[in-house]
């Protein structure tokens, strides 16, 4: 019970990672400081795709999956529930590159926002 515990967990926070991955950039327009979290993970995303990495919370799951007596992941974390359920796996170029676009305006409106707040803050005056 503890193992699928710690299965659903873990898929659980994977979805929620993936949301972040794709809208985190958004949550910068409020609090600035978060771009840098947000980088390092669509950083991490990115590679993923490109470099063909392999997410250490895919591993986490299917082991766990596995010693509850379920069966493992047989593919990746998204090949197992995104691709095909939601989205047909014909279309993965098409939403990996709509992710993409999401996440490249949300990089720049933060980077606009940054600007306009450090251009509004009186810079201290010169003696």
């Amino acid at each position: 019970m503890l193992y699928q515990i710690l299965a659903n967990a873990t898929m659980i926070f994977h979805f929620a990672f993936l949301v972040y991955v794709v809208i985190g950039g958004y949550l910068a327009w409020r609090w600035h400081r978060t771009i840098w979290l947000h980088l390092a993970l669509a950083g991490w995303g990115f590679s993923t795709i490109v470099f063909g990495f392999h997410c250490p919370l895919t591993y986490v799951e299917d082991w766990a999956r596995k010693h509850a007596g379920e069966q493992g992941l047989s593919t990746g974390f998204i090949d197992t529930y995104l691709e095909g359920v939601i989205y047909p796996q014909s279309m993965a170029g098409a939403v990996q590159a709509l992710g993409a676009i999401i996440v490249a305006v949300s990089w720049a409106g933060a980077f606009l926002l940054w600007r306009r707040r450090r251009a509004a803050t009186p810079s201290p005056a010169s003696p």
